[in-house]
C-alpha cells in the first residue's frame, strides 16, 4: 500500500547517482588542486601532445623513431615560439611610447566628452581615472583567473620544465600510454577506443578552429585599421590574434584596446569606425567563419560553447575555460556513437531473430 511508484524510485535512484558523480568530480578536483604542481604541467602537455601527435606519427611512418621525432618536433616548436615571442615583445617595446601616448589622448578625449555633457572638469577627470583604474584592475583579475594554479608553482621555469618533460614522454610513448589508458577504462575495447579517439579529435579540432577564427579576426581588424588610418596597425593585429585564444573575454579586451588606440591616434570618427569593425569581426563575420572552422570539429551550438566555456572557467579556472568546449563536444559525440552502436546491435538482433526457423507447434 505504501510502496513508491516506479517512476519515483527511478527518479530517486538517478538523483543519488548524480549526487555520487558530483561528489566524485569534486573530490577529483580537490585532489588535483593539492597536486597542481604536477597536474597542471601534465594537463598542459597532454593538450599540446594531442595537437602535435600527428606530426610525430608522420615522422614515425617515415622510419624516424618516435623519441627522435618527438625531440625534433619539440625543438622546432620551441624555436618557433621563441621567435614569435621575441618578435611580439620587440614590436610592443618599440611602440610602447606610442601606445601610452595614444591611450593618454583617448583618455583626454573621453574627459572632454564628459565636460561637453555638463560635467565639471574635475569630476570628468576623476571619472576617467576611475574607469582607467577599474579597467586595469579587471585586466589584472582576468589574468590572475586565467593563471589559476600556475601562481602556486614555485616558478614558471619549473612549470615549463615539467611541461616539456611530460610532453616528450607523451609524444614519444603516446600510443603505448593511450593503449594502457583504454585497457583500464573499465569498458569494452571498442568503446574505450571510441572515447579516446573522440577526445583527441575534439581537442585538435577545437584548437585548429580557434587558430582559424583568430587569424580571420586579425585580418579583418588590420584591414579596417588601415582603411581608417589608425596607427599601430601591426600591434593591433598581434593583440587581436593572441587575445582570440582566450574564449570570448579576449575578443572584448582586444577590441577595447583597438578602439582606444583609434580614438587617441586618429580621432572620434576612426574610433567609431573601429567599433563597427570590431562588432563585424566578432559577431556577423565571425558567425560566417566559426561554423565552418569549428562546427564540423565540435558539433555543438555556439550558445552551448558559450555556456560551457563560462561555466568551466568559473568552476575550474583557466583549465576549465580552455577545455570545457572540446570535452563537452567529445562527450556529445561519444554518446551519439554509443547510441548508434546500440541501435545497430538491436537491429542485428532483430534480423537474426526474424531469420531463425520457426519450430513446429507441439
Amino acid at each position: 500500500m505504501f510502496a513508491a511508484p516506479g517512476w519515483l524510485r527511478d527518479f530517486g535512484l538517478t538523483a543519488w547517482l548524480l549526487v555520487g558523480v558530483a561528489l566524485m568530480i569534486a573530490g577529483a578536483v580537490w585532489l588535483m588542486s593539492l597536486t597542481a604542481t604536477i597536474v597542471l604541467p601534465v594537463i598542459t602537455a597532454g593538450v599540446i601532445a594531442s595537437v602535435m601527435a600527428p606530426l610525430v606519427g608522420w615522422l614515425a611512418r617515415h622510419r624516424i623513431p618516435r623519441p627522435v621525432g618527438a625531440i625534433l618536433i619539440l625543438l622546432a616548436v620551441v624555436a618557433l615560439a621563441v621567435a614569435v615571442v621575441v618578435a611580439v615583445l620587440a614590436s610592443l617595446t618599440s611602440e610602447l611610447g606610442s601606445i601610452n601616448g595614444h591611450l593618454a589622448e583617448a583618455k583626454s578625449t573621453i574627459a572632454g566628452w564628459l565636460q561637453d555633457l555638463g560635467i565639471a572638469a574635475g569630476d570628468a577627470h576623476e571619472a576617467t581615472n576611475d574607469a582607467s583604474s577599474t579597467t586595469t584592475d579587471a585586466g589584472n583579475a582576468l589574468l590572475s583567473g586565467l593563471a589559476t594554479g600556475i601562481d602556486a608553482l614555485s616558478s614558471i621555469v619549473f612549470f615549463l620544465a615539467l611541461t616539456l618533460l611530460s610532453l616528450i614522454f607523451l609524444l614519444a610513448d603516446g600510443p603505448k600510454i593511450r593503449a594502457w589508458g583504454e585497457r583500464h577504462l573499465g569498458v569494452p575495447k571498442e568503446v574505450a577506443h571510441t572515447i579516446a579517439q573522440r577526445v583527441l579529435e575534439a581537442l585538435r579540432g577545437y584548437f585548429l578552429g580557434v587558430a582559424i577564427v583568430a587569424a580571420f579576426n586579425a585580418i579583418v581588424v588590420v584591414i579596417g585599421a588601415l582603411v581608417l588610418g589608425v596607427p599601430l596597425v601591426a600591434t593591433i593585429g598581434i593583440v587581436t590574434f593572441l587575445a582570440a585564444f582566450v574564449p570570448y573575454l579576449g575578443a572584448w579586451t582586444a577590441g577595447t584596446f583597438a578602439v582606444l588606440v583609434a580614438l587617441g591616434g586618429a580621432g572620434t570618427d576612426a574610433a567609431i569606425g573601429m567599433i563597427v569593425v570590431q562588432l563585424l569581426a566578432n559577431s556577423v563575420l565571425q558567425q560566417m567563419v566559426q561554423p565552418i572552422a569549428m562546427g564540423a570539429a565540435l558539433g555543438i551550438h555556439p550558445l552551448a560553447v558559450l555556456i560551457v566555456t563560462i561555466a568551466g572557467g568559473a568552476l575550474f579556472g583557466g583549465v576549465g575555460l580552455i577545455l570545457a568546449a572540446p570535452l563537452t563536444s567529445a562527450a556529445v559525440r561519444i554518446a551519439a556513437d554509443l547510441s548508434k552502436a546500440r541501435a545497430a546491435e538491436n537491429a542485428a538482433a532483430v534480423r537474426a531473430g526474424a531469420g531463425a526457423p520457426r519450430q513446429a507447434p507441439a
